[in-house]
């Protein structure tokens, strides 16, 4: 009888043995409390904060566009090179589309106290290395700011922020304005989420540049946009093809995966936000 368990428990080991390992999923939301430990050690502390936003995306495509196509780039860079994935995250700056259905704009102060009490949290759970990838254009100005004002109060984790970014070459493009729901995010949408895209849709508005402002280029106004593009919509959505945003997908794709590696890699941040916050302690002894 011990021989028939022994032998029993023999076979149970080797076909655990053989069983394949479930792989861990990047995904912050997925994990169990214990992966969620394996994660973050299989990531180096090393997570990534998708950035979107809830706003009209021209007359043919979903409100959450934005976070759609990063979070669908993030995720995908992690299958080259692994990053814990922090959930949905839409609460961005878009007052300029406060006039259309579906937009979600939270006051300033709530953005910002937001992120800062998120990236918090994400360190307390050992992501001491936050990259917030943007894919908003309207978050371009916020993230810089927000990763600058982490000099106000030190932390043990260090912020870093990545812009958009510009995909040249490739397809010839069809259109010449395209800012906004036009050529380019439409042709990502089509790899991204290509069931969520209405093509049909894209010439029922105008996404054409009405110039009502008169200024020169030295001064910026926030009703900028709303007096170019006051259907929320830059550009021309129908021109777009799925070649053109399998390139710029891909492009953007590569950016991350070499950010992540950067990242990790990034041992002097971290030592000179330390030493930076030493010094601010006593400026008068900083030699001029």
């Amino acid at each position: 009888m011990c021989k028939a368990l022994i032998t029993s428990a023999i076979v149970m080991f080797w076909i655990i043995q053989a069983w394949p390992q479930t792989k861990l999923s990047p995904r912050w939301e997925e994990l169990t409390a214990a992966e969620f430990q394996s994660a973050i050690e299989k990531s180096q502390g090393t997570c990534l904060l998708p950035f979107g936003i809830l706003e009209k995306h021209g007359p043919h495509l979903p409100l959450g566009t934005d976070l759609l196509n990063v979070r669908y780039e993030v995720l995908r860079a992690t299958e080259q090179e692994y990053a814990v994935v922090f959930p949905e995250y839409y609460f961005g700056q878009i007052l300029e589309a406060r006039h259309e259905p579906g937009t979600i704009a939270y006051s300033t102060h709530l953005q910002m106290e937001l992120l800062q009490e998120t990236t918090d949290e994400m360190a307390r759970n050992g992501c001491k290395k936050i990259i917030i990838v943007n894919g908003h254009g309207g978050n371009e100005h916020l993230l810089p700011f927000f990763a600058q004002s982490q000099l106000e109060k030190q932390h043990d984790y260090v912020v870093y922020v990545m812009g958009l970014v510009d995909t040249p070459g490739g397809p010839a493009r069809k259109t010449s304005v395209d800012m906004h729901a036009g050529e380019s995010e439409t042709s990502k949408m089509l790899v991204s989420n290509p069931n969520l895209v209405h093509l049909d849709r894209a010439n029922q508005e105008s996404g054409g540049d009405q110039a009502r402002l008169k200024l020169p280029d030295t001064l910026y106004t926030g009703i900028w946009w709303y007096a170019r593009f006051p259907n929320h919509y830059s550009g021309d959505g129908s021109a777009a093809t799925r070649e053109r945003g399998e390139f710029e997908m891909k492009t953007w794709q590569d950016a991350i995966v070499t950010a992540i590696r950067a990242v990790k890699t990034d041992q002097e941040s971290l030592k000179l936000q330390n030493e930076f916050f030493e010094k601010a302690k006593h400026p008068l002894d900083t030699r001029p």
